[in-house]
C-alpha cells in the first residue's frame, strides 16, 4: 500500500488521477490522506469522484472513500478490462481531467477501447478539448497507441452538458526524445462565446491582437455557439512550432476583465514560443505519465510547475525508476526518464 499526502506538491486533483492511472498500470495499491490539501476547498469533488468511478470500473478495483467531500481514498486495483464505456461526469466537470485517468491504463491494454465522456469540454482549471487534440493526443500517437478523440458538443462551466467521443487502440508505448520543439511555424488565435454578450468576445480579440502585432489578420476569429451550449466564453492561443503544437486559454470569470485573460494567455504563449523547448507549461506535466510508462525517454520543457514536480514523484513512487530534472545552459529544462 504506497501512502499519499495528499496536501504535498500541487496538493490538487492531479495527485488523484495519476494515483489511479498509475494503480492500475502496476497493480499497486494506494492510500491519499488529505485528498486535496491544498485547495481551499479541500476533498473530492463531483469531477474526482467520476474519475476514480472510471479507474475502479476499468480497473475492477476496490475503492474506498469515492464520494464528494472524502478526504481520505483508498484503491486496490484489479485487472484493466477494456472496451465500450460511458461516464458522465454531471454539471461541467472536465471530460479531459477524466479522460486522463483512464487513458494510458486502456492504450496499454490488449483491446481496443471507446469512450463516451459527458461533461464540460472546456472548463477553468482544466484543459480545453482542443489541447487534448492538438497538443496532447499527436505526441500519444508517437509512442504507439492511436487515439482518436471527437467533439460532439461543447459544454461550458457551470451549465456542462458537453460530449466527446474516443477510440483507443493500444500498444507498448515507446520512449521518444522530445528535445526540440523546432522553430515557429504560424499561430492561431479563437474566441468561442454562447450565451453572452457579443462585445466581450470582441475586447478579447482585440487585446490579443495587440498582443501579438506579427500575426496576420486571419489568424484571429471569433465563433458563436448555440446558446443552449452556454453560458460561456474561452480564448485559446495556439502556436505551432515543426515538431508540437501549444495552446495557451483563458476561460472567462465574473470580475476579471475580458483584456486581462487575454494579456495573460498571450503571455504565457509568448514565453514558450521564445523558448527553445518541446513542451509548454500546460503539456509538460501531462507527458510524465505516458513517459514514465515506456520506460525511457525525454523532453524538454520551460520553467517547471508544481503540477509538473508532483507528477514526476508520484510516478517515482510507483515505479521505483529516477526520472531527473535539470536546467540546461540555454534555460529549458530536461526531464529524462530512466
Amino acid at each position: 500500500m504506497i501512502e499519499i499526502d495528499g496536501s504535498e506538491g500541487e496538493g490538487g486533483g492531479q495527485v488523484v488521477r495519476n494515483s489511479c492511472a498509475l494503480s492500475l498500470v502496476t497493480g499497486r495499491p494506494f492510500r491519499i490522506t488529505n485528498v486535496r490539501g491544498g485547495r481551499s476547498k479541500p476533498g473530492l469533488m463531483r469531477q474526482h469522484v467520476t474519475a476514480v468511478e472510471a479507474a475502479a470500473r476499468i480497473g475492477g478495483a476496490e475503492v474506498g472513500g469515492a464520494a464528494v467531500g472524502s478526504a481520505t481514498l483508498e484503491f486496490r486495483p484489479g485487472a484493466v478490462q477494456p472496451g465500450e464505456y460511458r461516464f458522465a461526469v454531471g454539471t461541467a466537470g472536465s471530460t479531459g481531467l477524466v479522460l486522463q485517468t483512464v487513458l494510458m491504463p486502456l492504450a496499454l491494454a490488449d483491446r481496443p477501447s471507446r469512450l463516451v465522456l459527458e461533461g464540460g469540454t472546456h472548463n477553468m482549471l482544466a484543459p480545453p478539448f482542443d489541447f487534448i487534440e492538438r497538443t496532447f493526443l499527436p505526441v500519444i500517437n508517437l509512442m504507439g497507441p492511436k487515439v482518436e478523440a471527437r467533439l460532439v458538443r461543447h459544454g461550458f462551466y457551470p451549465r456542462g452538458g458537453g460530449r466527446i467521443e474516443v477510440d483507443i487502440t493500444p500498444t507498448p508505448l515507446t520512449p521518444l526524445e522530445c528535445l526540440e520543439g523546432g522553430g515557429f511555424d504560424g499561430g492561431s488565435a479563437q474566441v468561442l462565446f454562447t450565451g453572452l454578450p457579443f462585445e466581450i468576445a470582441e475586447r478579447m480579440i482585440a487585446r490579443l491582437r495587440r498582443e501579438l502585432p506579427d500575426w496576420p489578420e486571419d489568424a484571429f476569429a471569433v465563433r458563436e455557439l448555440p446558446p443552449d451550449q452556454g453560458p460561456g466564453v474561452i480564448l485559446m492561443i495556439e502556436a505551432r512550432k515543426a515538431h508540437v503544437t501549444e495552446i495557451a486559454s483563458g476561460f472567462g470569470q465574473l470580475g476579471v476583465p475580458a483584456e486581462r485573460l487575454a494579456k495573460t494567455a498571450a503571455g504565457r504563449l509568448k514565453g514558450y514560443v521564445a523558448s527553445q523547448a518541446f513542451a509548454g507549461p500546460y503539456l509538460a506535466d501531462q507527458l510524465v505519465l505516458p513517459f514514465a510508462l515506456a520506460g525511457g525517454g525525454a523532453f524538454t520543457t520551460v520553467k517547471p510547475s508544481g503540477h509538473l514536480i508532483t507528477a514526476i514523484e508520484l510516478a517515482q513512487r510507483f515505479l521505483g525508476k529516477p526520472i531527473t530534472l535539470e536546467q540546461e545552459p540555454c534555460g529549458r529544462h530536461l526531464v529524462r526518464f530512466a
